[in-house]
């Protein structure tokens, strides 16, 4: 049963590892990856030197950090509120409308976002307007998107995130929230001290393999709400789009390769010390 799930990490994971020589040649189609010229460092010089890669990298840092933790919180909230519910149809329609977004592709998002705030027949500037204030020009006010990013990543995912913690909820043994009962503990005693309590193990291990990508923005996210806007780029810019760009824009193959690569260290640099303070913690909630 391990077999199929082994080989796809074989062929999708492991094999194109061999692609991060690329980060230390100069690459060019003729010779390839195994066959252009070897230059050492000169990439990941280039990339510091540049002036972004601090920027970006304080940008994701500190993106994923409120993401993570916004997505954590009202997930757990979510699957709570559910699992209190007592209307068995109430509840599943709940569950659908906060599941939906899920399937929303941030194209689609793009759309809806740009026609709510887009400065001249956005929703928010026409009802603005109809009560005679000014408009408000979002796309080139960045301090409007440090809110704005985060509430729409969670509007996307906690209808997923409150899934995974509603079925551990699920499993817990009735009899816990009984005895509780009968020792006079209302709703909320009972969350504080039986719910939280036995997910906790569940919340830890998601919250240390979020912390293994915390390095990896949500390209999709960034790119379709904030695309190439130069007013926005400074403050939303994340290791991601760089790439990306640096892709698309210069075909620059060895500053991308260079910049992914310092990017997959920052991971799995950053998750093995959090891994290490959970297991002098609490060794049995550690991922290893």
């Amino acid at each position: 049963m391990f077999a199929p799930v082994a080989l796809y990490f074989i062929i999708f994971a492991y094999v194109p590892m061999a692609g991060i020589v690329v980060a230390f040649k100069e690459y060019n189609y003729r010779g390839g990856i195994f066959g252009s010229p070897w230059i050492g460092f000169e990439n990941f010089k280039f990339f510091f030197g540049s002036g972004k890669a601090v920027q970006v990298t304080v940008n994701t840092l500190l993106y994923n950090v409120v993401f993570l933790a916004a997505y954590s919180f009202f997930s757990i909230l979510v699957a709570i509120l559910i699992s209190e519910m007592t209307g068995r149809w109430f509840k599943k329609v709940s569950q659908t409308i906060l599941f939906l977004p899920y399937f929303i592709s941030w194209v689609t998002v793009s759309a809806f976002v740009y026609n709510i705030f887009n400065f001249e027949y956005g929703l928010v500037n026409t009802f603005l307007k109809s009560i005679g204030s000014e408009p408000i020009n979002i796309y080139s006010n960045p301090s409007w998107w440090y809110f704005i990013l985060p509430l729409f990543y969670i509007w996307k995912w906690v209808g997923f995130g409150s899934v995974l913690y509603l079925a551990t909820i699920s499993g817990i043994d009735q009899e816990c929230y009984e005895a509780a009962t009968i020792d006079g503990a209302n709703a909320f005693q009972k969350i504080w001290y039986v719910t939280l309590p036995l997910i906790r193990p569940t919340i830890v291990i998601l919250v240390l393999l979020g912390v293994g990508r915390i390095m990896r923005g949500e390209f999709d996210m960034f790119y379709q709400l904030i695309g190439n806007n130069g007013f926005l780029m400074d403050a939303t810019d994340i290791i991601d789009t760089l790439v990306f760009r640096s892709l698309v824009g210069s075909q620059d193959f060895g500053m991308a390769s260079a910049a992914g690569l310092y990017q997959s260290v920052l991971c799995f640099v950053i998750l093995m010390v959090v891994n290490a303070f959970v297991r002098r913690y609490d060794e049995s909630q550690a991922l290893f």
